[in-house]
């Protein structure tokens, strides 16, 4: 299978074509408006004269090579035209024709019997039920929907799980000037998939960013690998994944498992690959612009500068939102800027320059070259926008616009401009950016403070990773423990962790009450002492009352346990365990994705699991110091700090325990659903594991 003829091609069959089709029509409008330079074959059963042109009733009669088969034959006569193209030698197919697995049981049969051919001879085929490409760098245009103008060629290549908005999609981005290098609407992916577009769009030099609209990833560990493989090559890929699902439980015990959802999980791994994850078409498309222009930004401190102190607010709170740092100006800054900014302005940053740029048409530009040589600031965003209406002499506008374009050229930090509000660029605006080289504008405070803020964070993902080594292949899979089935509650689970030498509170198992009184009497517990019910298969002791806390004494420790056997008549005995008081209980808890493997969940444990759920979530495999960065990213992060005169936590350390459970999780091998850690106590450089649970698969 060949993509890059598949999007490269120098001869094309439009296969049933008519003058009756809208989509007939509009795909050769499309090839002759865009400058395809090759011959286009028209092809239709009865011959005669298609859209002013001769037909050929069989790709037989034209009496050339063909390199790419555009089928817009009625569904049961697809099969035939594929038979016919594979005796011909030609080896890359658009489908539009719908009706294949989209639409039950006898299309899905259908459909079947396409792919299967396709691999049996080496052909290439995108769709069925797709609008086909707009290879809009090489002006190569097999698309069935009108391209409205103009088609502006770019470096953001475009992959859609959607024929309905490749259009809209198309149209937007013209509206906000970003160009495209190629667009592709998938259809049913029967054959080509939309991890072999990427693989291509990597590889091809017009392509910068890659923006995706996903339904479904239908390949995980395929998408992990082409995402690895764009993240290494410095090209930043901008995702739409929708279907968000409810909160849905793997496994019946585990608490971890009511808090990883599928889309939980997805989020979790499209941010593990360096993938930026938006929730519109708007950012989908202003994100991968600003990529595309500015490429990946250098830190979080964001020096800005406005013509409004309305935008100013504005912009301060979006970039709390971000997790971006709006530094103080430095003093030198200061000092230049009090000489530029009207006596009414306040020099700060954000800057507003004032409403005296509609007097001094300089002040706006002057300010911004002061700001770009802070010593304190990354980047800068610049509000400001292209004109929208053409005066009656635009040489001013044009020389204006090109003295803003050199400051920003010239700056030592990247400055990113964006405008006040969404809308579109006019013929005139994208004039004026063409002929002053005046760089991409993002639409919109809101739009733009959330690009900013990806791009920000796509280039630390990407150093994060790329400094990681890859993970070894494992050559065996790890022999499953004996008698590894059903839920082994904390007695089997927690001795298995310390067989591993995680930290594990002291337990002792005891039979009977004697035994229990005689393990409390031990010295390496010491009164008061835990006592909590052990039984096969049972998961959480509390919700039985299964948990007696506090026991100072033989006496009290007899008593619990004669609760204990009576609350549960099929006891085998009780944990006998030291108390353990103070610190913060967190819980780490390893699931099972059905799709993506084994996913970490680090967050607050105890008792306030289900209330707070407070979780970060990681695809495994993960290392100490991606640990740490998850533990930072929670609601309660602070409680590990010292909150309130608290011991603070030995985030080294915790991070290390959290990193050596996860990989002793992996080391279980596929047997393993599920392994669960609550709570792991946490007090100072002490971390120890106070409760566990492991479900078999």
């Amino acid at each position: 299978m060949s993509v890059g003829e598949l999007f490269n091609p120098r001869s094309i069959a439009l296969v049933g074509a008519t003058d009756k089709s809208g989509w007939s029509i509009s795909t050769l409008a499309n090839l002759r408006a865009h400058g395809f330079p090759g011959p286009v074959h028209l092809v239709n059963p009865r011959g005669g004269v298609v859209h002013g042109s001769p037909a050929f009733r069989s790709l037989t009669e034209i009496p050339e090579p063909v390199d790419l088969a555009y089928v817009m034959v009625p569904t049961a006569a697809v099969l035939g035209v594929l038979r016919e193209g594979a005796k011909l030698g030609i080896r890359c197919y658009v489908i539009l024709t719908a009706g294949f697995g989209e639409a039950g049981e006898e299309g899905a049969r259908l459909e079947s019997e396409i792919s299967a051919f396709a691999v049996e001879n080496g052909l290439t085929i995108l769709g069925p039920n797709g609008n086909g490409y707009i290879n809009a760098a090489a002006g190569i245009t097999p698309y069935g929907l009108p391209i409205p103008p103009p088609l502006l060629r770019g470096e953001v290549g475009v992959v859609l799980q959607s024929g309905a908005l490749a259009s809209s999609v198309l149209a937007f981005a013209q509206a906000r000037n970003v160009g495209v290098s190629l667009l592709t609407s998938m259809g049913n992916e029967s054959v080509v998939a939309v991890t072999d577009v990427i693989d291509y769009l990597v590889d091809d030099p017009a392509t910068k960013v890659i923006a995706l609209f996903l339904e479904t990833i239908r390949n995980p560990a395929e998408f992990s690998r082409v995402a690895r493989r764009a993240l290494e090559a410095g090209k930043p890929i901008v995702a739409l994944k929708i279907g968000r699902s409810r909160l849905a439980s793997h496994t019946a015990q585990a608490h971890t498992g009511a808090l990883v959802g599928d889309d939980d999980v997805i989020d979790a791994a499209l941010r593990g690959l360096g993938v930026i994850r938006v929730r519109s078409l708007e950012d989908l498309i202003i994100t991968a612009g600003l990529l595309a222009s500015a490429g990946p930004l250098p830190g979080r401190r964001v020096g800005v500068v406005t013509p409004s102190g309305g935008a100013s607010e504005i912009i301060a709170d979006r970039a709390e939102d971000e997790g971006l740092e709006l530094p103080p100006f430095a003093p030198e800054t200061v000092a230049r800027l009090a000489e530029i900014v009207p006596s009414f302005g306040t020099v700060q940053n954000p800057l507003d320059v004032t409403g005296y740029v509609l007097i001094d048409r300089t002040l706006l530009g002057r300010a911004l070259e002061a700001v770009t040589a802070d010593p304190g600031i990354d980047l800068i965003m610049l509000l400001s926008e292209p004109p929208r209406v053409p005066p009656p002499d635009p040489a001013p506008v044009l020389a204006m616009y090109a003295a803003s374009a050199q400051r920003i050229a010239a700056s030592p930090v990247p400055v990113v401009v964006v405008s006040n509000v969404l809308t579109d660029v006019t013929e005139f605006g994208r004039r004026v950016q063409r002929e002053t080289g005046y760089p991409y504008v993002a639409g919109g405070i809101e739009h733009g403070m959330h690009a900013i803020g990806a791009a920000v964070r796509w280039a630390e993902t990407r150093a994060r990773v790329l400094s990681r080594p890859p993970a070894a292949p494992r050559a065996v899979e790890p022999a499953r423990p004996p008698g590894a089935h059903g839920v082994w509650a904390e007695h089997r689970a927690a001795a298995l962790l310390a067989s591993a030498g995680l930290p594990v509170v002291p337990s002792e198992l005891a039979r009977d009450e004697a035994a229990a009184v005689a393990a409390a009497a031990a010295d390496q517990f010491g009164y008061p002492v835990v006592l909590k019910v052990a039984a096969e298969g049972l998961g959480h002791k509390s919700d039985i009352g299964g948990v007696r806390l506090g026991l100072g004494g033989a006496a009290e420790v007899r008593q619990a346990y004669r609760e204990l056997a009576a609350a549960l008549p099929s006891l085998d005995g009780v944990l006998v365990q030291p108390q353990r008081t103070g610190g913060v209980e967190l819980l780490v808890g390893v699931v099972r994705d059905p799709a993506w493997g084994l996913t970490l969940a680090v967050g607050l444990g105890g008792v306030w699991v289900e209330v707070l759920r407070d979780t970060a979530l990681r695809v495994l495999p993960v290392d100490a110091a991606e640990v740490r960065t998850a533990l930072s990213e929670l609601r309660g992060s602070a409680l590990l700090s010292g909150a309130r005169g608290a011991e603070p936590a030995d985030l080294d350390a915790v991070a290390g325990v959290v990193a050596g459970i996860a990989a002793f999780a992996e080391s279980l091998g596929a047997g393993l659903e599920s392994l669960e850690v609550n709570p792991l106590l946490v007090t100072g450089s002490r971390v120890e594991a106070l409760d566990a649970l492991v479900t078999w698969r």
